[in-house]
């Protein structure tokens, strides 16, 4: 005769089984563009010279009831998670013209703690082998990110168009339910414009983009094509200060595949919130700080949160005086 415990683990397998439209799309949750890593000014250009910018990431969420998360050759249910990564990037903007604008690039490597707990892991056969409760947590280093893109400034409007690329060489945890590397190639690209009016100091800016993935060997799952939009508007109260409004959309617009998906996944997650930008000199060296807060709303298959960005970047050498940004 089955203990209490065992037969909740028999139903949980079977709802787990049976409700496909419950599944969380793109594997291990997310993507490797990180949604609200844009901002105000996102098609604003530095001048030429060499910057550095970094970013803390902290986000926090769960997919309740038997939402299903495939994750490191399983599917997790009942998930909860949360994530505190930092993001140091280095960006080079050339001082030769491209096309009428400035070429720009830059390389991030993640760097940070993440924790995933879940009721129930499923593995084997169509998730046919049930195991309890698990709590993974990992503190590594992801995949390094490079990134190109081409800036132009027309009056009030700035425009960019660019692309990311994801090279897994990150530490992959293989077979576990947390991890921050991503263990396949993927490229992003973007096209990102902004209004800027300084008489008035209101900042419109919008980004879109869609996300490619390879393949996880270690998995065999094929994340699907995923579609985001960004938007920001601010107002500069001063040259120091601004404050404002800002989110973002996110659309997987094709499926998972490969032997390791048992369901073509798709998700879609809308957040809004709110940011601050300070800037300031220490000594002769300008600085800008943003802080921005993201609410996740009308979610379908993936988990819901909070996520929160704490962003410093600064000129390390530049051909001329300017305050740099927060992106």
């Amino acid at each position: 005769m089955k203990t209490t415990g065992q037969w909740k683990r028999a139903l949980a397998t079977a709802a787990a089984i049976l409700l496909p439209g419950m599944a969380m799309a793109a594997e291990g949750g997310a993507g490797f563009y990180l949604l609200g890593s844009k901002g105000p000014a996102a098609a604003i250009l530095p001048p030429p010279g060499v910057f550095f910018q970094n970013d803390l990431y902290i986000y926090s969420g769960e997919l309740g009831g038997n939402g299903q998360l495939p994750t490191g050759g399983k599917l997790a249910v009942g998930v909860e998670g949360k994530a505190a990564i930092e993001i140091p990037t280095v960006i080079w903007v050339l001082p030769e013209e491209v096309m009428g604008g400035h070429l720009g690039l830059s390389a991030s490597l993640p760097l940070g703690w993440k924790e995933t707990s879940a009721d129930l892991t499923l593995s084997g056969p169509l998730g046919g082998v049930a195991t309890g409760s698990t709590t993974d947590a990992v503190f590594t280093v992801g995949d390094p990110i490079v990134s190109a893109f081409v800036g132009w400034e027309v009056g009030n409007f700035h425009y960019q168009v660019g692309t990311m690329v994801n090279v897994p060489i990150g530490d992959y945890q293989d077979g576990e339910i947390s991890n921050i590397a991503f263990h396949h190639w993927g490229a992003d690209v973007f096209a990102a414009a902004t209004w800027l009016d300084p008489s008035i100091g209101l900042d419109l800016s919008g980004v879109i983009g869609m996300t490619f993935n390879a393949e996880n060997p270690a998995t065999d799952y094929k994340t699907g094509n995923e579609f985001h939009f960004e938007w920001a508007a601010v107002q500069h109260f001063s040259e120091q200060f601004d404050a404002g409004l800002v989110g973002y959309y996110y659309n997987q617009t094709t499926g998972d595949s490969g032997a390791g998906a048992a369901r073509p996944f798709k998700g879609e997650v809308a957040a809004i919130g709110a940011t601050i930008g300070w800037n300031f000199k220490a000594g002769d060296v300008p600085i800008s700080t943003r802080i921005k807060y993201f609410h996740e709303f009308e979610v379908t298959n993936r988990a819901e949160g909070d996520a929160v960005f704490l962003t410093v970047s600064m000129p390390l050498a530049i051909t001329q005086p300017t305050n740099v940004a927060a992106q």
